[in-house]
């Protein structure tokens, strides 16, 4: 009874830990953030304001539960990529995303593409939900970068133009399985294109992050075709019986994985790709430093590679670390813990 007792406690502490990780913001009003207005969103789609602004939307708020629900088939996928489509609604300038379904797609290392099957699907799923009481219309599209991290790829970016220009309004989500495993907390973009022949003043994409050598050009091409929304996530009491339901077997499957035997092979390959970036970085040192002893010029990029390079290193430091640390504080709590009752059951008996 104890032991039970303990791993519902376990369990709950380990989801309120989950939540904290990835600031999800209880919801007081749940009414309102759940209420659908048909003639609210009808004069919206008429009005379409996003056509005249390429920001419109600047915020995107997820509820913990279609959250849940896309990291859960993000890493049923391993290393390859999944997708699935998002239902919600919009409030102004913020996406609200409420639910979220899998589509069955078939999915390679770098790409997943949706045939007929998978649209037949979609449309018998979207006039299901409405059935059971959901309006809401399909509001985006999510699938992974298994290990390469949250940005809109070639293909990426010329599927979110489609559906922008024929599905409005509509979001693109990336998400990373392998570095959510690896950094403990969801890893996750929301994203939406530019129209064609704007061009952005900014200068791509604000906040840094990991990128793969050999996918530095396809990010680069293409990064400055697209913006990122800032995301929120939410939760409230009428998600809390699904949620928990659900919480329920992700907390099964990452107890029982070891995030150090699971993502050995991405830290593997993080350390020959640094290995490669630090190989191709030494090689342009040496010949902007021949080319200065010429002429008085000096070359500041490969300085910025190397502050690239520890930067990806001391990330990667810190999330082994943390592989270690959680390791042992599962042999703490499960086998000490049991190699103790075990003792105090002997000691009982004699």
């Amino acid at each position: 009874m104890a032991s039970k007792s303990s791993s519902s406690s376990n369990k709950k502490m380990a989801q309120k830990t989950w939540e904290m990780a990835n600031a999800v913001e209880s919801i007081q009003s749940v009414n309102e953030i759940y209420k659908y207005d048909k003639e609210q969103q009808q004069e919206i789609l008429s009005t379409k304001p996003w056509s005249k602004d390429p920001h419109y939307f600047k915020n995107i708020k997820i509820s913990a539960l279609s959250l849940l629900k896309m990291v859960m088939h993000a890493r049923s996928g391993g290393n390859l990529e999944i997708m699935g489509l998002m239902l919600g609604k919009v409030d102004g300038e913020i996406m609200i995303v409420m639910d979220s379904f899998a589509l069955p797609v078939e999915g390679t290392e770098t790409r997943v593409n949706a045939q007929a099957q998978a649209y037949e699907y979609m449309t018998a799923y979207v006039e299901s939900a409405k059935l059971v009481g959901r309006p809401e219309n399909v509001i985006g599209w999510y699938h992974s970068h298994p290990g390469y991290g949250c940005w809109l790829s070639g293909i990426d970016v010329s599927t979110q133009t489609l559906n922008q220009q024929f599905q409005e309004p509509f979001v693109a989500i990336v998400i990373d399985p392998t570095r959510t495993i690896s950094a403990g907390k969801v890893n996750l973009g929301a994203f939406r294109t530019y129209p064609k022949g704007f061009s952005p003043s900014g200068e791509g994409p604000s906040e840094y992050q990991t990128i793969p050598l050999n996918k530095i050009e396809d990010f680069g091409v293409h990064c400055k075709q697209y913006y990122s929304l800032e995301v929120n996530y939410f939760k409230s009491t009428l998600d809390s019986q699904l949620l928990g339901l659900l919480w329920n077997r992700y907390w099964v499957n990452t107890l029982s994985s070891n995030n150090l035997i699971t993502n050995a092979d991405y830290t593997t390959g993080q350390i020959l790709d640094l290995a490669e970036k630090m190989e191709q970085t030494e090689s342009q040192i040496s010949k902007s430093v021949g080319f200065a002893m010429n002429v008085d010029i000096i070359d500041k990029r490969p300085e910025d590679r190397l502050n690239k390079i520890t930067r990806d290193s001391s990330k990667m430091a810190v999330e082994l670390v943390n592989g270690l640390i959680t390791q042992v504080i599962k042999d703490q709590l499960f086998n000490k813990a049991r190699c103790g009752s075990k003792l105090t059951d002997e000691s009982n008996k004699q």
